[in-house]
């Protein structure tokens, strides 16, 4: 009886991994470069709604109909200037902050875009050029994950390998969560009375791992969803220099094919 009781429960077991091994999702980059677009944006500035809808635009939603991946953070500076933008993050601020230093410039600003972690001013005029010849250079590194949905966390592996030797020594993996079509009734600051609709929101972002010192991360890592919840949410990870902010490979996993 005892042995039939423990077959029970082994064969539960294997049942409750099998089931957990068919419900994860895998994405693997490409040998191109997937170029990465930044965005750096607040609901107290009165000149981001442009930004922001040129990036709902031209990227799409899910990350797949564009050849690079957008990905919008937004600050907190513009907080304390009468209206709390409810998806800015002291974090995102710092970033770009290390960005600025990164690049060589002496001050942030808002709507502020960047391409491949560098400063990409062209964006007003629609330029596409940049991002164009950036996704046909060959990639420096290359990213794949494996996501195990759940409903209030994700389950991340995702294993980076930096391809350029000269590269490897300040190399980094992030782990971003994000999602679309999330509405805020602004009630003060400089876009009072306005309906703004938010894209490619950052939710988290995870520093999952630096380069072990032969050219690789691998990491492990339990992102919670957020509470309020947007559309076409989308796990992006990016390779990137500490010292100089380049960007050496992006990836992007539509989660919605993963949940279902």
């Amino acid at each position: 009886m005892r042995l039939l009781v423990q077959l029970m429960l082994l064969s539960s077991a294997l049942s409750g991994m099998d089931a957990q091994a068919a419900s994860a999702c895998h994405a693997a980059s490409g040998t191109l470069t997937r170029p990465l677009v930044e965005l750096y944006t607040s609901e107290g500035c009165d000149s981001c709604p442009p930004a922001e809808r040129w990036l709902s635009s031209r990227f799409g939603a899910t990350g797949t109909a564009s050849p690079a991946i957008a990905l919008a953070f937004h600050v907190d500076y513009w907080d304390r200037l009468g209206w709390v933008d409810r998806f800015a993050n002291a974090d995102y601020t710092a970033r770009q902050y290390a960005m600025m230093h990164a690049n060589g410039a002496s001050f942030v600003y808002t709507p502020q875009l960047l391409l491949q972690g560098r400063d990409f001013a062209g964006w007003r005029d629609a330029d596409s050029t940049r991002i164009a010849a950036a996704a046909r250079t060959n990639a420096d590194a290359t990213i794949a994950v494996d996501v195990v949905p759940g409903e209030r966390e994700l389950v991340v592996h995702a294993d980076a390998r930096i391809l350029d030797d000269k590269r490897t020594r300040d190399a980094e993996l992030f782990v971003a969560y994000a999602d679309s079509a999330l509405v805020s009734q602004i009630g003060a600051g400089e876009n009072r009375g306005l309906r703004l609709t938010h894209d490619h929101v950052v939710r988290t972002l995870r520093l999952a791992g630096r380069e072990n010192g032969a050219g690789r991360v691998d990491a492990t890592l339990t992102l919670t969803r957020p509470v309020e919840r947007g559309t076409q949410p989308m796990l992006v990870a990016f390779v990137q220099r500490a010292s100089t902010g380049d960007v050496l490979q992006a990836l992007a996993l539509p989660l919605d094919s993963c949940d279902k």
